[in-house]
């Protein structure tokens, strides 16, 4: 029982970090940002903070690998599959990983974000599509096809994040979907 009473409160405390966090981050530059604002703010001494996290910067690092593997799993259910479908909700799950830090990003933090956004979510998408492509590709050809494969569905809702495209999201995303699952099907048989 006294561990579950710690574990909350451990879950707790590291949430008023995060909430803290992202009070600050509408407020001044990153760069501004100490240790001791964010404490002040979470209403936590300094040790309660390292016992979370090294720095400020370990705890970017935590918010972007959990909104993106929240961003997979709210869109495709948990459901690992290679198919049109899928690969639809993939392209929006990553639209909905860059629009989920849902704050006013002041420049220095944007700037910052956007490197460590683009890795957390590729590497989800990695994750995601080595193990829907398991039964389909032998290791090796998973290690050429699902970076590649990563990168068209980051880049197609990059493109149409930035407005680069004007055609609805949805629309993106089942094209996408489209050349994706209809090439591997060509690639598959191919080799047949």
């Amino acid at each position: 029982m006294a561990s579950k009473v710690r574990n909350l409160r451990n879950t707790h405390t590291k949430q008023s970090l995060i909430n803290a966090f992202y009070s600050l981050v509408s407020k001044k530059d990153f760069e501004k940002i100490t240790i001791a604002d964010i404490t002040k703010e979470a209403q936590v001494n300094r040790a309660t903070f390292y016992a979370h996290f090294n720095d400020k910067y370990d705890l970017i690092e935590y918010l972007m690998g959990d909104f993106a593997s929240v961003s997979i799993n709210n869109r495709t259910s948990g459901i690992v599959r290679f198919d049109q479908e899928s690969i639809n909700q993939l392209v929006l799950a990553v639209l909905d990983f860059y629009q989920q830090p849902n704050i006013e990003c002041r420049g220095s933090y944007g700037g910052l974000m956007l490197p460590q956004m683009k890795e957390k979510i590729l590497n989800e998408l990695k994750i995601f599509l080595s193990k829907s492509l398991e039964h389909i590709y032998t290791e090796n050809e998973k290690n050429m096809f699902v970076p590649i494969f990563a990168q068209i569905i980051h880049e197609g809702a990059v493109q149409w994040a930035s407005g680069s495209v004007t055609t609805h999201k949805e629309e993106v995303a089942k094209k996408i979907a489209l050349f994706l699952v209809g090439g591997s099907r060509s690639f598959e048989g191919a080799l047949r």
